[in-house]
């Protein structure tokens, strides 16, 4: 992840598209013989149409975790929040939180505390319809920056955290 100021009315960043996971061939062999078979079981039950939807997205799974992460350059500006060559203006912008750390899945301290680990994430919610809520990676020494930043253009500030089915996909490996 890159960070550069280069004036106080704009800052840039970048940073990868998503976090790149090594996978085995166990995960491939393992992916493959649950499409497989509920692809197989599909086609008993006579639901032909559900057999080769679990095919084709077998396939585009495989092929995604295959794919090598994009790097997106980030931009805060007068304007609004760029990502990569689209403008968000912050009238659109409902609210933003800037998250230092996160926990680490099902690993807990001696003292029973949850272990948390660096991963600077910014929170922006959004007027789409879609996915409002977007999960932008950023680097440590920039989070107060960007917090500054936003909050600058009057934007609110409201604790936000990961979607509990970000965490599901990451404890599966995706």
């Amino acid at each position: 992840m890159e960070t550069e100021n280069s004036d106080e009315a704009k800052y840039t960043w970048s940073a990868l598209e998503y976090e790149e996971k090594e996978r085995s061939s166990d995960w491939f062999w393992a992916l493959g013989i649950i499409i497989v078979t509920s692809s197989i079981a599909s086609l008993i039950f006579g639901n032909y149409f559900f057999a080769a939807l679990l095919l084709i997205s077998g396939v585009l799974l495989a092929f995604f975790a295959i794919r090598k992460p994009e790097i997106i350059n980030y931009e805060l500006n007068e304007a609004g929040l760029k990502i990569g060559n689209r403008l968000y203006p912050y009238e659109n912008i409902k609210s933003f939180w800037v998250q230092i750390y996160h926990e680490i899945l099902g690993k807990k301290m001696p003292n029973g505390q949850k272990e948390m680990e660096l991963h600077p994430l910014l929170f922006i919610h959004t007027e789409r319809a879609f996915m409002p809520i977007m999960t932008i990676p950023i680097h440590e020494d920039s989070a107060e920056d960007i917090r500054a930043l936003i909050k600058s253009q009057n934007i609110p500030e409201v604790e936000m955290k990961e979607h509990p089915s970000e965490k599901i996909m990451e404890a599966l490996g995706f």
